[in-house]
């Protein structure tokens, strides 16, 4: 009966045992015990994206796979369900975090840099976006060739004797864009403000069988070096000689088509814009600190040229904004003409000595269109010398306009002795008597800016053009310095935006407005002017 009854009990306790492994069984969970990454590093180039990272779990049929994703530094890269975005060059760790438990997890090393090269000589192809390009001795883009320059890429020349000049004899097609612009410029260490009027390196040179180019987004900086005998832009016989400082863009091909837009031009020793020949669309361009003790023009079009100069930004240049002009004009080189509207122009004049310019120049029989530009503490009105004795070697052609402009002074005064105290403030200077002027009386009919508006005194506030963020009182008359948070967009009750013209037909709008220019298969039109004064409205 003992041995019957163990043998019942024993097997009742393998029932109850089965069932409850059974239920134990049921319930357990395929808790994850690890996970990797396939890849433990990954190299990207700025703006660039990785495919998805692929995550490997331990066991493979772990019932919670999800993990939460982090990076170490999101100013180098971030990462969205395992795709790496670089956003800078530097080193990041991406980190694959279990949701289930914060002790696994795995991690890939994220480089991000710019591809290299270095370049000489002729130079033709593509330069692939976000590419660092070190440029040891001249380059150029040969004749019937082209090179094309994309987006983010950074052009970086060093510095020799004479300077590294950038010559293009053939076609040019730089396309940058507003989030990754393609920078000319030096080294990182060499971008300090004791190098702004040093001349590092020599310029870009579009010769005389360069067919066309197009600089879009761009940041070109630092150029101006001085010219000696070994430099290969004197082949070009644009007028320059040894001793001269070079420009930053130099020369054309009379017939040729270029394109400079949304870019910044900025410390250049002397003409950023220098042109001996072609159609040219110079738009919404910021332009900074142009020339250092003698030139600095921003925009200087000579014969051989046929120039829209429109919504530009000109920052402190060392004598023009614009110096429109048609030397050099012949039996072959024809006359220049040029369309000029809508451009801001601060600071202008005050660093050189002598009263050659300060804010506008039209000379030299150039047939030119200048109105709706705003003057903001320029030196001078602008000035049309010898225009009663029009000529090549003169004054501008008669038929030229210049009118509807606006002149602001504020209430700032130079300290520099170069300065007699007629012109201690952009209002001395413009209501100074100048033999250049033909508005003030001189005739008893005035051609020059007739419809014009002047400041009434210094400091005017009945012309005060209310920009978003400028220091139209105090901002020093001689500053070159550029301040990124300056902000020249105006008030909704700015005087800047009435009384401009606004009959844009035959002289009074741009060549390239209805009919652009094609390059590279693409139509480029200059912006209309606007009935308002200046670059910028309110938005």
């Amino acid at each position: 009966m003992k041995k019957r009854f163990f043998g019942l009990v024993m097997a009742a306790v393998a029932v109850i045992s089965g069932c409850q492994k059974d239920d134990d069984d049921k319930n357990k969970t395929n808790e994850l015990a690890g996970i990797t990454l396939t890849e433990s590093s990954v190299a990207l180039k700025p703006g660039e994206s990785s495919a998805a990272l692929t995550l490997n779990f331990f066991p493979a049929d772990a019932d919670n796979k999800n993990v939460n994703w982090t990076s170490s530094n999101a100013q180098v890269a971030t990462v969205n369900n395992g795709v790496i975005t670089a956003v800078a060059v530097g080193y990041a760790t991406i980190t694959a975090t279990s949701a289930a438990n914060s002790y696994l997890k795995a991690t890939c090393d994220v480089s991000v840099a710019w591809e290299t090269k270095t370049v000489s000589g002729n130079v033709e192809g593509v330069w692939s976006k976000n590419t660092t390009i070190n440029v040891t001795g001249h380059v150029i883009v040969p004749e019937g060739r082209s090179l094309t320059i994309e987006e983010g890429c950074e052009i970086i020349f060093a510095q020799t004797t004479p300077g590294i000049e950038f010559l293009v004899d053939g076609n040019l097609y730089c396309k940058g864009t507003a989030a990754h612009p393609v920078l000319f410029s030096v080294a990182p260490a060499k971008r300090i403000p004791g190098n702004i009027f040093e001349g590092l390196w020599g310029g870009i040179i579009f010769g005389t069988t360069s067919n066309e180019a197009v600089i879009d987004y761009a940041v070109i900086e630092y150029s101006g070096s001085t010219i000696t005998s070994a430099s290969p832009s004197l082949a070009y016989g644009y007028k320059i000689a040894a001793g001269d400082p070079q420009c930053t863009i130099l020369g054309g091909k009379i017939g040729g088509k270029y394109v400079i837009q949304n870019s910044i031009l900025r410390y250049c020793v002397d003409n950023p814009f220098y042109l001996w020949g072609g159609d040219y669309i110079i738009a919404n361009n910021l332009i900074v600190a142009a020339g250092y003790t003698a030139g600095g023009d921003a925009i200087a079009p000579k014969s051989g040229t046929k120039v829209d100069a429109c919504f530009n930004v000109i920052f402190a240049p060392n004598t023009n904004g614009l110096k429109l002009s048609s030397s050099g004009e012949s039996a072959t080189v024809p006359q220049g003409i040029a369309r000029s509207y809508n451009n801001t122009i601060i600071n202008a004049g005050w660093r050189r000595n002598g009263d050659k310019g300060g804010s506008i120049y039209v000379e030299k029989g150039v047939l030119a269109s200048v109105f709706n530009n705003l003057m903001v503490n320029c030196k001078f009105m602008a000035q049309v010398p010898t225009w009663n004795n029009p000529s090549p070697s003169n004054g501008a052609d008669q038929n030229s306009i210049v009118d509807y402009n606006f002149y602001c002074s504020g209430s700032q005064r130079s300290i520099l002795a170069q300065d007699n105290p007629n012109y201690m403030t952009a209002f001395a200077g413009y209501t100074f008597p100048n033999n250049n002027y033909w508005h003030d009386g001189r005739l008893d009919t005035p051609v020059i800016d007739e419809h014009s508006v002047v400041s009434a005194s210094a400091g005017d506030a009945n012309t005060d053009p209310k920009f978003l963020n400028y220091g139209f009182n105090t901002v020093p008359l001689h500053q070159y310095e550029y301040i990124e948070s300056w902000d020249f967009r105006v008030a909704a009750d700015s005087p800047v935006l009435t009384g401009a013209q606004s009959n844009f037909s035959g002289a009074w709008t741009g060549f390239f407005v209805t009919n652009g220019l094609m390059i590279g298969g693409v139509e480029y039109k200059s912006p209309a002017p606007a009935a308002r004064f200046g670059a910028k409205g309110t938005n």
